[in-house]
């Protein structure tokens, strides 16, 4: 378990390592900044507990084809149904998931320019198991938030 556990977080962080640096130089008024940071932030949440859902049904093969570019390249679907699953399975049915907390950033290290949220889930499994679920969508060319990076702890 420890060990699929430590696989599922050695793709995260090259899923991880895959997101955005960079950001507009141009400067909104500080009101409209928060306004569309905080709009992004509720788009990419709920972005992000859609392909939870697929996550937590087993679809695995489906969240990998619903996840951001970035991830298909840092990780083949073959390699992430693999993995997912024997992380996932082992913790049993899903029975509740809180947010506990979703930042914007347009800069993190190593990774490519672009706008992504940062977010936190406290998840409760069945048998008592609790996790925490760090999830990273980027909003993509076409304007659609997806998952970049994922992994749990």
């Amino acid at each position: 378990m420890k060990r699929a556990i430590a696989i599922a977080i050695a793709l995260a962080l090259v899923m991880l390592a895959g997101i955005g640096c960079g950001g507009s130089t141009e400067r909104a008024e500080p009101q409209q900044a928060d306004a569309d940071t905080a709009a992004a932030e509720r788009a990419a949440v709920a972005a992000a507990e859609e392909w939870l859902g697929l996550v937590d049904q087993g679809q695995y093969a489906a969240s990998w084809d619903e996840a951001a570019a970035l991830f298909r390249q840092a990780v083949p679907r073959a390699r992430w149904e693999t993995t997912v699953e024997s992380v996932r399975a082992p913790l049993g049915k899903l029975l509740s998931r809180q947010l506990r907390d979703a930042t914007f950033r347009t800069s993190l290290p190593g990774a490519p320019a672009g706008q992504y949220v940062v977010i936190r889930f406290a998840a409760d499994f069945d048998g008592g198991k609790s996790a925490i679920e760090t999830i990273t969508p980027r909003l993509e060319d076409d304007g659609t938030w997806r998952v970049s990076g994922y992994f749990i702890k």
